[in-house]
């Protein structure tokens, strides 16, 4: 049995095995399995793989003891072969679009993630991932180069955006290695990456958590204006015309980290 790559899906298949092993293991779940203080096997923690395609991935978690897994599929011919390959996904492997899923109807409670995203939908993930944040300590995933790069940079460069400062708002963020077109079947047009992301210390943004979605987006709409131009319909809102002199609004959005754009919100409540 042989598992069709459907462009419609993005689907491009990992085949080097090394680069999968890295991938599975760069998966911390020391939390919640491994060893007990007095050396007592721990419960396995729970983690989901989004579209396992051909089980590259599958294959290593499945040997892992201290992993409980679960996979969410949508293209049906992928959940056949796999059930096929590894008969202990039965009962585990759903069939479905993670992006509808409701992890709560599987996971009691903290679910890790693992996968190598569809290209064309991994910053929908992300924004899926972000309404479970506080169920999801850690994301370990494969994406384009081009959007692991601007998730994981710092501020103060032209490629650090809107989803940057929501991510990097909730977690700590690695860019843990480059991956070629080779490793695929078939090959993308683009090279990949592999980054985890861990949940910070981070419990409330103390701030209206709506607007501060609507701060940041509106400002990124028009990033090559500083914030003053960009925001000026918000601040003229506000009923705060001294806001205007603030000095923050002399900047451009890629200059604000997650901080500073918690505290600019707080200024239009």
């Amino acid at each position: 049995m042989k598992v069709r790559a459907k462009k419609a899906l993005g689907q491009h298949f990992l085949n080097d095995l090394a680069t999968a092993k890295k991938i599975t293991e760069s998966l911390s779940v020391n939390e919640e399995g491994g060893k007990t203080d007095r050396g007592q096997q721990a419960c396995p923690a729970d983690v989901l793989e989004i579209g396992p395609g051909t089980g590259v991935l599958t294959d290593f978690l499945l040997k892992r003891s201290d992993v409980s897994l679960k996979a969410v599929e949508i293209d049906n011919e992928s959940v056949n072969y796999l059930l096929d390959r590894f008969p202990e996904l039965e009962g585990k492997l759903i069939e479905g679009d993670f992006l509808k899923l409701k992890p709560e109807d599987y996971f009691p409670g903290d679910f890790r993630i693992i996968g190598n995203f569809p290209y064309n939908i991994s910053s929908q993930i992300f924004f899926r991932i972000l309404e479970y944040k506080d169920n999801i300590p850690e994301i370990v995933c494969m994406i384009q180069k081009e959007v692991a790069q601007r998730i994981a940079e710092k501020p103060g460069t032209k490629v650090y955006g809107i989803l940057s400062v929501f991510l990097q708002t909730w977690y700590d963020i690695e860019y843990l290695m480059t991956v070629g077109p080779e490793a695929f079947t078939p090959p993308p047009k683009v090279r990949s990456a592999v980054i985890r992301l861990k949940r910070n210390s981070r419990t409330s943004i103390e701030c209206d958590e709506k607007l501060f979605k609507t701060v940041v987006k509106t400002a990124f709409n028009q990033r090559r204006k500083t914030m003053r131009n960009s925001l000026r319909g918000m601040i003229e809102n506000t009923g705060k015309p001294e806001l205007i002199s603030d000095p923050i609004f002399d900047l451009r959005p890629e200059r604000l980290g997650p901080d500073e754009f918690i505290s600019l919100t707080k200024r239009f409540e």
